[in-house]
């Protein structure tokens, strides 16, 4: 049995270095991160795009089960107002789909920043790319990588 499909993310930390592992879940599954384990729940961070009235595209990595406070990230990001970009922006923007979308391998670097409780663990997981593979890295090399900052950006 050959292993997940290799998404241009994980080709690009392959490239780089960088230690990953993946985990492959059902997208359709009534559990939309692939587990009701709790602690491993805490872990997995979602992705998401929006636009700044100054700086422009922006990407937000908080955990899944958060909700993102758009007036933090305005501030963290040194706009006066941040909205997320409409849906059929995410493709066109980003080269990712709605459920799929990955910190790493966008089709332009954008401004990255991760909530800061990624931090707290030794790993994490983000989307890998495409809907139900997901990619496990340490939050340190992750955020290294895309060149991100770190702040409070959930409710």
């Amino acid at each position: 049995m050959s292993g997940p499909t290799k998404t241009n993310a994980l080709r690009l930390l392959d490239a780089a270095g960088i230690p990953y592992s993946t985990r492959e879940f059902d997208y359709n599954d009534a559990d939309p991160c692939g587990t009701s384990d709790l602690a491993l729940r805490e872990r997995m961070f979602k992705t998401l795009v929006a636009r700044g009235d100054r700086r422009g595209l922006l990407v937000f990595c908080i955990p899944v089960d958060q909700e993102l406070d758009l007036k933090k990230c305005a501030a963290a990001a040194g706009d006066k107002r941040v909205e997320m970009i409409h849906l059929k922006e995410l493709l066109p923007l980003t080269g990712y789909v709605h459920g799929g979308c990955s910190p790493v391998g966008m089709k332009k670097a954008l401004p990255t920043l991760f909530d800061e409780t990624a931090l707290l663990y030794d790993r994490i997981f983000v989307s890998a790319g495409q809907r139900g593979l997901q990619m496990e890295l340490t939050p340190e090399d992750l955020i290294s990588y895309v060149g991100a900052d770190t702040a409070d950006l959930t409710k």
